[in-house]
């Protein structure tokens, strides 16, 4: 099974939690960000291979997947959704917290610091 095939009838797809949400949106409108959304991918680097990255934007690319949740839309390039099918992005605040957490089923090894990742 490829990670972006089905799995007990249901499509992964990546999805975020309502924290990760209202952390977005807090921190956009601390900094006079009006209309924010997240550009979720990978790329290549990190300690274990990929690493994840996430950027506020406005909009995605026309080629970008689109999944909407809890109000915010995530874009994702073809090539990173293949590597971040099923990964739910949550955030973790708090004095023992790491901020973005890529909760992701198709690393096999991640780093310590959980930005880098291998499949």
């Amino acid at each position: 099974m490829t990670p972006t095939q089905q799995k007990n009838g249901k499509p992964l797809t990546i999805s975020i939690s309502k924290g990760a949400v209202n952390y977005v949106r807090r921190f956009a409108e601390e900094a006079g960000m009006a209309q924010t959304n997240l550009r979720v991918g990978v790329k290549g680097g990190g300690c274990s291979g990929l690493t994840y990255v996430l950027d506020m934007v406005e909009s995605g690319n026309p080629e970008d997947k689109l999944i909407e949740e809890h109000g915010m839309k995530l874009f994702v390039d073809r090539k990173s959704y293949v590597f971040l099918a099923g990964t739910t992005l949550e955030y973790s605040g708090g004095l023992n917290g790491k901020g973005f957490v890529f909760n992701n089923p198709n690393a096999k090894t991640s780093c310590g610091c959980g930005t880098s990742f291998s499949v």
